[in-house]
């Protein structure tokens, strides 16, 4: 082992075997035994990394990665199917909330237990004693059994035992997320004072801001293997990104499976409708407060949304460029022909809208089926859902084929600014 580091893991390894329906007592055993089959499932697939004393890093990734395996196998709490973790001093944990707590005592007595399985002798735990309670503002409550306290009180409890300890290692898993905002700032504040005392930590948080403030270094775990490590401020960036990317696919197919279902329902309720109509045709113009209305001599067929591939999708980032395409046919002769668009939130507030008359397009008459489109560069729109109107007119706005709420599409971003439109800017700070 390096003589500046306090972990070394290499190669590490570790796979679960996943049951689809395991047998439990031993009749279940004889008589299920075909329900035994399980597959294997490998959540950490050979990493490698080097912690150095004193360097504070943060372990980050989606559910399931093995962000907390790999902290259990740090803390030996279970150890690799291959490879080899060499730790080199006192490591202290807070891996589980109130593990190696006992409910049924005191505060005080579960400090004693407690400490000492972290290595310390009576005299050193009776030595920290009012320190421990002190720092867990837990005095009134501390010779009061344990199963009484509720989840802050006992990572409270937990937390003081744990950075009492003196430890050369201190490893700790999502805890920092419970707590009032109080005692969170005094954990981070005794965490940056542990830090510059030379304790080494590891970290494994969803809270990239806990994250940032106190290690100099993240890793980034994905499906096993690391993807990446290095600065935190850069490597979050590039994880968020990923996690925005998984998001817009899963969100763009939910969409779609909603717009198609959608799409069916007004099918159906066209067709019962149109059973029951004559077969008369009615050139006239629908009530204003339905979807779609207008003079029908030109039918919107169909509306999509592309990204800049020109792949169709309902699910964009604030400032992707956009290609909106309207296919239409054409029953009469429109003269002077007009298209547009209108973006709208879902509370009804307009957010855009343009035609080919405002932009001062030269006009045109239609005559045969075809399409338009229109491209933005810049969908400058902030997260949230929105709805896309497309209409046809003719000359003078005399409605041909007005299509309202055509489409709902969601604008995802990882941007924080507020309102309905991001702006282009720059600040001028002072010297």
């Amino acid at each position: 082992m390096k003589a500046e580091n306090a972990i070394e893991v290499k190669q590490v390894k570790k796979s679960f075997k996943i049951y689809y329906d395991k047998g439990y007592t031993l009749k279940e055993k004889l008589l299920f035994c075909n329900r035994r089959k399980y597959e294997e499932r490998i959540v950490l697939n050979e990493i490698s990394f080097e912690v150095k004393k004193g360097e504070a890093i943060g372990l980050i990734g989606e559910n399931g990665c093995g962000k907390s395996t790999t902290l259990k196998l740090l803390t030996k709490i279970m150890y690799p199917d291959s490879g080899s973790i060499v730790m080199k001093g006192r490591v202290s944990s807070l891996i589980e909330l109130g593990a190696g707590f006992h409910p049924d005592m005191s505060g005080r007595e579960n400090i004693y237990i407690n400490a000492s399985i972290f290595g310390l002798t009576k005299k050193e735990i009776y030595q920290r004693m009012e320190s421990i309670i002190t720092f867990s503002e837990l005095e009134e409550f501390i010779d009061n059994p344990v199963r009484t306290y509720s989840s802050g009180m006992y990572m409270r409890l937990a937390f003081s035992v744990a950075i009492h300890v003196d430890a050369d290692i201190l490893l700790i898993d999502e805890i920092l997320a419970v707590g009032d905002a109080a005692f969170q700032a005094k954990c981070f504040q005794k965490l940056k004072e542990i830090k510059q005392a030379g304790t080494t930590i590891v970290i494994v948080s969803h809270s990239l801001g806990q994250i940032e403030q106190i290690c100099e270094r993240s890793i980034w775990i994905q499906e096993g293997i690391i993807k990446e490590e290095g600065i935190p401020r850069i490597v979050h960036m590039n994880y968020l990104d990923y996690m925005e990317q998984k998001r817009q696919k899963t969100a763009n197919h939910e969409l779609e499976l909603e717009l198609k279902l959608m799409m069916q329902k007004e099918k159906k309720e066209k067709k019962e409708k149109e059973e029951k109509e004559s077969t008369e045709e009615k050139i006239i113009e629908e009530p204003a407060e339905k979807k779609r209305w207008g003079n029908k001599k030109a039918k919107i067929c169909n509306v999509c949304m592309l990204n800049k591939e020109g792949k169709e999708q309902l699910f964009f980032s604030t400032g992707e460029e956009i290609e909106i395409k309207i296919d239409f046919s054409v029953k009469e002769k429109v003269e002077h022909a007009v298209f547009g668009i209108g973006i709208f939130r879902l509370d009804g507030l307009q957010c855009y809208g343009t035609n080919t008359r405002i932009d001062r397009l030269e006009p045109f008459d239609l005559i045969k089926d075809g399409s338009v489109s229109i491209k933005i560069k810049e969908l400058n729109l902030m997260k949230g859902h929105y709805l896309l109107d497309a209409a046809i007119e003719s000359d003078y706005g005399i409605p041909v084929d007005y299509y309202r709420e055509v489409l709902q599409f969601e604008i995802g971003s990882m941007i924080e600014d507020v309102g309905v439109a991001r702006l282009s800017h720059c600040w001028k700070l002072p010297k």
